[in-house]
């Protein structure tokens, strides 16, 4: 079974679509790639805590920074931001409704400089957001391109749901982010299969960030054997998740923040520099 994943990966992260080939001739112009998804394939990434740091670090280096909770059913990078949730029907829905909307009304500002939130209220009831498309969700991407440097989304696992599906295809640069878990490489693979079968192109999916690390046996030669790029190792750290707990940013408020865990976020920081 193992081996039957190994080979259709590989298949998908060799395979180009029209649609990406284009994507990779516009990237060599001088047009900005802005758009970053991020995915968990296992259980035990804590994505949140990932990107609301990340999101900080790119901040500090003077790009105003856009993190885009799509976890409609369940928001939480507003926990660890520290900031109130937005009251029922505002932030994302508002605009999802209305593209007449003012996104700044919307958006959160936090209390760091140039990060920024937009995100559903967990007020909100789950069946407001079933009936919309894909022309809808990608104008909250777009639009949020063309107002921010760099935005960064939290894209939930749900496949057969529009706010994976687009946030996949408008994303510029994907990374899936995975634990040393027995279920890391079917993720992946069951994920990319079906946005591929929809023609959504997966080759910019190919990078892997391990989060939560705690240096047990795992098979990272399968990976890179199928050229995924493993961008960085972030360790378990008790540390980030008790300044989360405390509304704080490990990476700002710790004054002593593991080297292992900021050498790896240094890492993702300069891939998404890379254009720039």
């Amino acid at each position: 079974m193992a081996g039957k994943a190994i080979n259709r990966l590989g298949e998908l992260i060799n395979k180009t679509t029209p649609r990406e080939q284009l994507d990779l001739d516009v990237q060599g112009s001088q047009l900005m790639f802005n758009v970053f998804g991020f995915i968990p394939a296992t259980d035990c990434t804590d994505n949140a805590i990932l990107l609301s740091n990340l999101g900080y670090a790119l901040a500090q280096q003077g790009y105003n920074v856009c993190l885009l909770d799509f976890k409609v059913f369940q928001p939480n990078i507003y926990l660890y931001l520290d900031i109130p949730h937005n009251p029922k029907g505002n932030g994302l829905l508002t605009i999802l409704k209305d593209d007449k909307a003012d996104l700044r009304e919307q958006i959160n500002q936090t209390k760091y400089d140039r990060l920024y939130l937009l995100s559903s209220s967990p007020q909100d009831l789950m069946e407001e957001y079933f009936d919309f498309d894909m022309e809808q969700v990608a104008f909250v991407i777009e639009a949020l391109k063309k107002s921010f440097d760099i935005v960064l989304i939290d894209i939930p696992y749900i496949p057969p749901l529009e706010f994976c599906l687009a946030a996949i295809k408008q994303s510029h640069i994907g990374f899936f982010t995975a634990s040393e878990r027995v279920d890391a490489l079917s993720g992946i693979t069951r994920l990319l299969d079906f946005a591929d079968s929809l023609g959504i192109g997966v080759k910019k999916f190919a990078n892997v960030i391990f989060s939560n690390l705690r240096h047990v046996k795992f098979d990272f030669g399968s990976l890179e054997k199928l050229k995924i790029n493993i961008v960085a190792c972030l360790p378990m750290v008790k540390g980030a998740v008790t300044d989360a707990l405390d509304g704080k940013l490990y990476l700002k408020d710790n004054a002593l923040v593991n080297s292992e865990y900021r050498k790896g976020l240094g890492e993702i920081v300069n891939m998404i520099l890379m254009p720039y």
